[in-house]
Formats: structure tokens, C-alpha cells, sequence
């Protein structure tokens, strides 16, 4: 599979990861790694944070998204 990104900005590269918000195939250049905080509760409210945090990759456009609602 090829990267998402890198197609877009007409290159050709080969992909290491799927953003988990997207699904978009991102190489190591494009992948970003996030550990985002853990929630342990039931809907509509969350109970607490967890201790441990799950890593995550994101394609360059859901990470920003994703910061901003911090």
C-alpha cells in the first residue's frame, strides 16, 4: 500500500501505518505518534482517566485536528 499523503503531493512512497481516525495509509514520514488519554467510564460521561496511555498514528491532518481540541 502507498502512502495517502505522499499520492496527494504526487510522490510514490510505501506505507507503515493507517491513521486510526481516517484510515488514510501514512509512511514514516507522513505517520505522527500520539498518546492520547484513556477514559475508563460509561456513556455519556467518563468516570476517570486512566494511568496508561495507548499509542495511536495519525496522517498529519487528523493530529492537528485532534490537538486542537485539547
Amino acid at each position: 500500500m502507498r502512502c495517502y499523503v505522499c499520492a496527494q503531493e504526487g510522490g510514490i512512497s510505501e506505507s507503515v501505518a493507517i491513521c486510526v481516525a481516517c484510515g488514510a495509509a501514512l509512511c514514516m514520514e507522513h505517520a505522527i505518534r500520539e498518546e492520547p488519554e484513556l477514559w475508563e467510564g460509561d456513556y455519556p460521561f467518563p468516570a476517570r482517566v486512566l494511568k496508561r496511555r495507548l499509542p495511536r498514528f495519525l496522517c498529519p491532518e487528523c493530529s492537528a485536528a485532534f490537538r486542537e481540541g485539547r
